[in-house]
């Protein structure tokens, strides 16, 4: 052990120890023992110095460190060998352990220099894994595999059909099927108990995900093998990012980790969250869940209103570049990846920061040539300060655009999926915070400044809004009063937006289509492909509507609409009681809609209609919990080629319409091949029958060729027959009137 300060001798030359200051010896030689080697890292991979340059060599070393934490300068070793020389390896002490694995983490791997590569442990890590017994003396080489050609994960693509998949659990059961237009879905695989509490595919559709409570599992290929697994013990949720390169698990008790763990470190000992490597399967960094501000008072009822967990915590960027997080109040911490280093090493400082959004698409704005991301958020209004909603630039952390907003109750940031519109739906309450009504506040991403057009025409609460996908049309739904859960909640109405047309390039001011009051509907769904939209009544006691609207419709459109960009039309209506999820397969053909077990006993199973509200398809199943269409990826067609696809689309139906007709035929021919075979089985027992009998009729003397029914029509031939036919005739009819 180091000589500490309650080591040194008695004997020291000196009457008294009261005239001796012995602080300068015990910060040199004391131990922190509460921290013992933890705080220290070995750093290899140095370039080789004169003792001369040893100091340089130190100094730059620890500004490169700076990054990480506080190094300490003279807590810095740096041997030297017999000739004077640095030996390639440094000793590098920090104020915390915490800061020394951080250290590990960020550096281990990078370049120091053109020539040197640093090698960054701790030094806990090296005693640890290299004590005595722990490496072999002797160098074994390690042992390759032969190659063995892995399971395409994009395999389902290449179906000639050009069917959809989907998976349903139910039950114990977890199923994937191919989706068949009328007929019940053809299974490709079933296993039971295959997941514990629920299924997830990926972004893209090329991992289907299972949750356990040792952790989450992906799996793909033909063969449904395991891909990859991520230990997080009692795992809950996880979110898997837009290009699938990384996955977050969270789980509600802390982690606790053994010494032993061979999967996870002690770094994640008492963490929450967990954001993983997919490729490599190796955790990137973990966090603790944030403390959940105190809870607020309801002002309608007096009750604490509970706070929720925010899903997901840590966001994407739509290019798996960034992922950020939010501290409700303070602040956002955006990190880069693979790395998951804290951009510019610090946070971005919003006070009273509620919400932010990441755009969902690369934006394109004007006049700006570089790489960039935009993140939306806003903040409420504080003391005199009013609301605000602001556009932040990443990485610069510039602010592109801010609005201010007054009376604000509550704000929602809604995104199009191509990042050219952010629509912030902006709850205002009157003087007397006694009514509320809605403002659309919509930011123009891509036009030159970012303009700010403002919806005021809504006298109503929105409780819902949806961005059509790819397109500049919205659905909103309306309520003139908020109140909580109800068995019978309040009307509502379905509110359809749209563009106006205008000269050339550009998009006009958004206009009003139609208001359908009267509703009781409260979810919008559009489909992927844009045009179509379900308006619906989900998790209702009452109502279970669906309303099937075609935005561009192909008829005569009214005179009213002329100057607009939609052409509105009600397709078809149903109903599906207990309705609980609704979703579109990713080609926009079809809609499932399901009632799960998760939210009610009643009449489980799904229902599978067209995209113009046509009932394909019903079944109704035991214990049904979810249904779930498997994602695509986005098309490798350039846009040229998807116009000329949409162009052609008609003379590509009628190639379709043959291969559904030939289909049609398989299946007839199937039916009528089946009766075929019946007939052919009893046609050969008749064969069978007969031969039985000749052999009877040779035992019996008989000629084995004559039936029994031939040899009665030998006996009666010759003899007359005598037929009597009986026919009754009406001659004539007498009505007669009987008092």
């Amino acid at each position: 052990m180091a000589p500490s300060y309650n080591d040194l001798p008695e004997d020291n030359g000196y009457e008294s120890e009261e005239e001796l200051d012995y602080s300068d010896l015990q910060e040199q030689y004391d131990v922190r023992l509460e921290q013992g080697l933890d705080a220290f890292v070995v750093i290899d991979g140095l370039p080789v110095v004169a003792e001369d340059s040893r100091q340089k060599l130190i100094k730059y070393l620890l500004k490169k460190l700076t990054s990480a934490g506080k190094p300490k300068e003279d807590a810095t070793f740096m041997p030297l060998n017999d000739q004077g020389m640095t030996q390639g390896y440094a000793f590098v002490e920090f104020k915390s352990p915490e800061q020394a694995i951080a250290a590990a983490k960020a550096f281990n791997g990078t370049p120091f220099d053109k020539k040197h590569t640093l090698a960054v442990n701790k030094l806990t890590d090296i005693d640890r894994y290299g004590r005595e017994g722990r490496v072999d003396d002797e160098y074994h080489a390690p042992h390759i595999d032969d190659f063995s050609e892995k399971d395409h994960l994009r395999w389902w693509l290449g179906d000639t059909a050009g069917r959809d998949q989907m998976v349903m659990y139910r039950g114990e059961s977890v199923g994937v099927f191919w989706n068949k237009k009328k007929d019940n879905p053809e299974n490709i695989l079933d296993r039971k108990n295959w997941t514990e509490f629920f299924v997830q595919w990926s972004p893209q559709g090329t991992f289907l995900t299972t949750i356990h409570t040792q952790g989450a599992q992906l799996w793909g290929g033909p063969s449904w093998s395991k891909t990859h697994k991520f230990p997080h013990p009692g795992c809950n949720l996880v979110d898997i990012s837009p290009s699938e390169k990384y996955i977050t698990t969270w789980s509600f008790k802390p982690i606790e980790v053994s010494e032993d763990d061979p999967f996870l470190t002690l770094e994640e000992d008492g963490k929450n969250y967990i954001i993983w490597d997919v490729a490599t399967e190796k955790p990137l960094r973990s966090f603790q869940t944030h403390d959940l501000a105190s809870p607020t008072v309801d002002d309608a009822s007096g009750q604490p209103v509970k706070k929720k967990i925010p899903w997901p915590a840590f966001k994407w960027s739509a290019d798996d570049k960034y992922v950020a997080r939010m501290l409700e109040g303070q602040s956002i911490s955006v990190y880069e990846l693979p790395k998951m280093n804290l951009l510019d090493k610090t946070t971005i400082k919003i006070e009273g920061i509620r919400d932010f959004e990441w755009a969902p698409a690369v934006p394109q704005r004007e006049s700006v040539k570089g790489y960039e991301q935009l993140l939306c958020f806003w903040t409420p209004e504080i003391g005199s300060n009013p609301a605000k909603v602001g556009l932040m630039n990443i990485p610069a952390k510039e602010i592109v655009r801010t609005r201010n907003l007054f009376n604000v109750t509550d704000a929602k940031l809604h995104w199009q999926s191509q990042g050219a519109y952010v629509c912030v739906k902006v709850d205002r309450h009157s003087k007397s915070k006694k009514s509320l009504a809605t403002n659309l506040e919509i930011f123009r991403v891509k036009e030159k400044g970012v303009p700010v057009e403002v919806v005021d025409s809504i006298k109503d609460t929105v409780i819902n809004f949806a961005w059509e996908p790819k397109g500049d049309r919205f659905v909103l739904i309306t309520t003139a009063e908020v109140v909580a859960a109800t068995a019978v909640p309040p009307k509502t109405a379905v509110s359809f937006f749209c563009p106006e047309k205008i000269k050339g390039a550009g998009v006009g001011n958004f206009k009003l289509i139609r208001t359908i009051e009267k509703k009781n509907s409260n979810a919008i769904y559009w489909s992927p492909k844009g045009r179509f939209v379900v308006v619906a009544t989900v998790h209702s006691q009452q109502s279970f509507d669906l309303d099937f609207w075609d935005l561009d419709f192909e008829g005569e459109k009214p005179e009213s609409d002329k100057d607009l960009t939609a052409n509105l039309q009600l397709m078809n209506t149903a109903d599906h009681y207990g309705v609980t999820d609704i979703d579109w397969d990713p080609t926009g053909r079809y809609v499932a809609t399901s009632a799960s077990v998760w939210k009610h006993t009643m009449e489980n199973g799904y229902h599978l209609y067209s995209l113009s509200g046509e009932l394909l398809r019903e079944e109704h199943i035991e214990k049904f919990k979810q249904l779930l269409w498997r994602p695509r990826p986005p098309t490798l067609l350039s846009r040229d080629d998807q116009k000329q696809i949409r162009k052609n689309l008609r003379d590509y139906s009628k190639d379709f319409e043959e291969q559904d007709r030939i289909e049609e035929d398989k299946e007839k021919g199937a039916i009528v091949e089946e009766r075929r075979r019946m007939l052919s089985e009893w046609l050969a027992w008749r064969a069978n029958t007969e031969e039985d009998l000749r052999e009877e009729r040779r035992e019996m003397g008989l000629d084995p060729e004559v039936n029994g029914a031939e040899e009665k029509a030998e006996d009666a031939e010759g003899e007359g027959e005598q037929i009597e036919e009986l026919v009754e005739e009406v001659l004539d009819e007498v009505e007669e009137i009987v008092s």
